[in-house]
């Protein structure tokens, strides 16, 4: 079996489209990462969402008025 250093020096190797070609299977490659490649797509999408839109005013103004109206955030919370 080789290791990831093998594994990324043979990557190196290969030609830019062989490269490419498997930049586009890396979400498959390692489902764990594809929710990131999704998330930047969302980001990126600039179409308005006015249902999300009036939620994130509303979320806003309700911390403005109540700043303790949220739980507060612990390591804990993610994992740690």
């Amino acid at each position: 079996m080789s290791t990831a250093r093998e594994i990324e020096e043979a990557i190196r190797t290969l030609p830019a489209a062989e490269r490419d070609k498997l930049l586009q299977h890396i979400p498959a490659l390692f489902p764990e990462f594809a929710g990131d490649a999704e998330w930047e797509q969302l980001i990126r999408d600039e179409r308005p969402r006015p249902e999300l839109s009036r939620l994130l005013n509303e979320t806003e103004e309700q911390l403005r008025r109540n700043p303790n109206s949220f739980p507060r955030v612990k390591p804990a919370d993610f994992g740690e």
